[in-house]
């Protein structure tokens, strides 16, 4: 019997649409075995984390090629500069920037166009990836459930790169590549299908579902970017009153600058004044006391 991997492996494989009706019946048929329920508690991935699923499946080689020049990128930076830093950082977001184009290309072989909201999910779990070992071993198991995203300053916390794939042990695990799957003979006949509304109802609904994922996907984000331009907006109101009261404090400082230099000048020409008759007198006192001398 398959282990809760190899069947995971399995139904993550599958297109988007069909992973749910499939996990079900997949536990229905282990009904009385311990990999039932475990099988049914399987969660259908998001969107985003789908799209990376399949790349890691159809272009095994490339990915693994992404995660070897992060493990070199991780361990170059220790080394570099700002500068250098800095060009590293728009390098990496190149080589993720092209990966999920082709990510999107391929999604889209399967029928499913890929969002702008959705592509930025793909492209930071790829730089998670990148940035990240641990990230890098979640991608590379095709068993994400959802997106990855990490600055690379930290780790990805522990708990919540757990939940972001389907099993525990999915960690350490490598998706087994898939080819894309070859069209076959057109069908020349036109057989009715007696459950043709159920299916188009069962798949709008599907379709609805990964709309309204990826609407929540795009308003956490937009909420998420929203608040961090409201407290830069305050911070900036902040820094900019510090500014005018320091502007003030300049101006003040300045002017009884300018009233002590005139003052200065005023006693500057006292001192010159009461020096000159300080020699005045000094020479009187000299004479009278020569006249007092002369006298005994």
């Amino acid at each position: 019997m398959a282990d809760l991997l190899e069947i995971a492996d399995e139904l993550y494989a599958l297109p988007l649409a069909e992973f749910t009706p499939a996990r079900d019946a997949r536990a229905k048929e282990l009904k009385g075995t311990p990999l039932a329920a475990q099988v049914k508690a399987l969660r259908k991935p998001s969107t985003a984390a789908w799209v990376v699923d399949l790349l890691v499946r159809r272009e095994a080689a490339q990915v693994d090629q992404v995660l070897s020049v992060g493990v070199a990128l991780r361990e170059a930076q220790e080394a570099m500069s700002a500068g250098e830093l800095r060009a590293l950082t728009r390098q990496r977001r190149q080589v993720t920037a092209a990966v999920t184009t082709q990510a999107r290309r391929i999604a889209a072989d399967e029928g499913l166009r890929v969002t702008e909201a959705v592509a930025e999910q793909v492209e930071a779990t790829l730089t998670a990836a990148m940035v990240d070992a641990e990230c890098g071993r979640a991608v590379r198991s095709g068993l994400l459930v959802s997106a990855l995203r990490t600055t690379g300053i930290e780790p990805m916390d522990a708990d919540d790169l757990a939940s972001a794939v389907a099993v525990p042990a999915a960690l350490g695990f490598s998706a087994t590549p898939r080819a894309a799957p070859r069209p076959g003979p057109p069908d020349l006949h036109l057989v009715p299908d007696p459950d043709r509304a159920a299916k188009a109802i069962a798949a709008a609904d599907e379709r609805l579902a990964a709309a309204q994922e990826e609407y929540d996907a795009a308003r956490a984000t937009h909420d998420d970017s929203s608040g961090e331009v409201e407290r830069l907006s305050a911070r900036s109101l902040q820094l900019e009153a510090e500014t005018d009261e320091l502007r003030r404090r300049l101006a003040d400082l300045e002017e009884q600058a300018e009233a002590l230099e005139e003052e200065l000048a005023e006693a500057e020409e006292v001192r010159d004044g009461t020096a000159a008759e300080l020699r005045t007198a000094a020479a009187e006192r000299d004479a009278a006391q020569a006249a007092r001398d002369r006298l005994d």
